[in-house]
């Protein structure tokens, strides 16, 4: 089994806030003292953050699910419910977060640190000593705890590395990156020997470092598709330089030249600007056929003949790439939180109000309880839900959805 993933999806669920509480001081010869609830805290949110030191998706693969804490209670004597804490949860550089339904992308997390809000903790109700008023002297009502958001992420990790190693099946990639680095990745004698992208860390006799992938073999058509090596050319979006590895033992009856062209074609049909990318062209295994036609360095990675050269002049088109692109920043899509009232039609003709304000007024209230049922339907006319409503069209008897309760329409209201 694979110990390198990818690609998964994610639920992530953010700690709902503690409910608020319902006290009242006791007080001698005082039936009912003031209100003293206290407020219920608030739940703990989701963070995705960018760790260098975790390799791939995999604690993910069969772990899907990441919950946070949530918030306590309130208690009386103005006792407010402790804070669920946030969670962090590290991914690998290079990680892009897609909606799960959608594929729209989210935040690109590419550097070591970069972090993103995947799910907003839920707020702690208020506890009825925050509803004293000169009208209200003894609010028996406290504000429920709001639920945290739950979602379904997308995840897809995209490799960061300086070289990109691209070339046909058997070209001898595994190999080189067996030779020149510490990597040990799996090698054999037959068509897609390597299933998932190894990485491999070279440093030249000056101290210098580079961190070179060897990517799967690509074929003809697999920007469209066509065999394993479209499941890892987003694996070459990242990559400052590419080396093209060509096969001189052609690879069932492909010349080198017709493999060049292919592997450009198919870099080309994926993303354009992969060709803007600075490459390094080499054709490999010349200890299988070393009087050969090829215009340019060659290596035999068994031999080593040629290796030396060869990361020499990846490590200069390397440095020369950090120099001209500095570090770039992480792409994030703020997902804005619908504030203002709207009033829309659902399939069964029912209306539907959206916003937070008006969400939370009845999702925090206890519609069971008269005083807090009184308060809800003031809340909802200071934030403007009966205007709306008015604009919308909706007429006496209408059913109206809020925060998944049903209300009747009454003209008066």
């Amino acid at each position: 089994m694979s110990n390198f993933v990818d690609e998964c999806n994610i639920n992530v669920k953010a700690g709902d806030g503690g409910a608020g509480c319902v006290a009242f001081r006791r007080e001698a010869h005082v039936a009912k003292g003031g209100p003293d609830g206290g407020d219920g805290g608030n739940g703990g949110s989701i963070w995705l953050v960018a760790d260098r030191n975790v390799a791939s998706l995999l604690a993910f693969r069969d772990h899907p699910h990441r919950k946070a804490p949530s918030g306590t209670h309130g208690s009386g004597s103005n006792r407010h419910g402790a804070r669920g804490p946030d969670l962090e949860v590290f991914v690998p550089e290079g990680t892009v977060v897609l909606d799960h339904d959608t594929r729209e992308p989210l935040a690109d997390l590419l550097n070591h640190g970069d972090r993103w809000l995947a799910a907003t903790a839920g707020e702690g109700g208020r506890g009825n000593a925050r509803f004293l008023s000169n009208r209200r002297r003894a609010p028996s009502f406290a504000e429920q705890g709001e639920h945290g958001e739950e979602r379904w992420l997308r995840l897809e990790l995209k490799l960061m590395a300086d070289v990109a190693i691209v070339g046909y099946p058997n070209v001898g990639k595994s190999t080189f990156i067996s030779s020149v680095s510490a990597a040990k990745p799996k090698i054999a004698d037959y068509p897609f020997t390597t299933l998932e992208p190894n990485l491999g860390v070279v440093r030249t006799d000056d101290g210098f470092e580079m961190v070179l992938a060897d990517i799967p073999g690509l074929i003809e058509g697999a920007a469209e598709g066509k065999g394993l090596g479209h499941q890892f050319l987003r694996h070459v979006e990242r990559a400052r330089v590419l080396l093209i590895l060509l096969d001189l033992a052609p690879w069932e009856g492909t010349s080198p030249e017709t493999q060049l062209e292919v592997l450009l074609g198919e870099l080309e049909a994926y993303r354009p600007d992969l060709l803007d990318r600075p490459r390094l062209v080499v054709g490999s295994r010349v200890d299988i056929v070393p009087e050969h036609s090829f215009n340019g360095p060659v290596i035999s990675s068994v031999t080593r003949e040629g290796l030396s050269s060869v990361i020499g002049s990846l490590a200069t088109l390397v440095r020369e790439a950090r120099h001209e692109r500095d570090e770039v920043e992480a792409i994030t899509i703020h997902r804005p939180i619908a504030s203002e009232v709207s009033v829309g039609r659902a399939d069964d003709a029912s209306w539907i109000v959206s916003g937070r304000a008006a969400e939370r007024a009845v999702a925090l209230s206890d519609m069971t309880n008269p005083e807090a049922l009184a308060y809800a339907q003031q809340r909802l006319q200071q934030v403007g839900v009966n205007a709306a409503l008015k604009r919308a069209g909706v007429g006496h008897g209408d059913t109206v959805r809020i925060a998944g309760f049903a209300f009747e329409y009454e003209e008066d209201q």
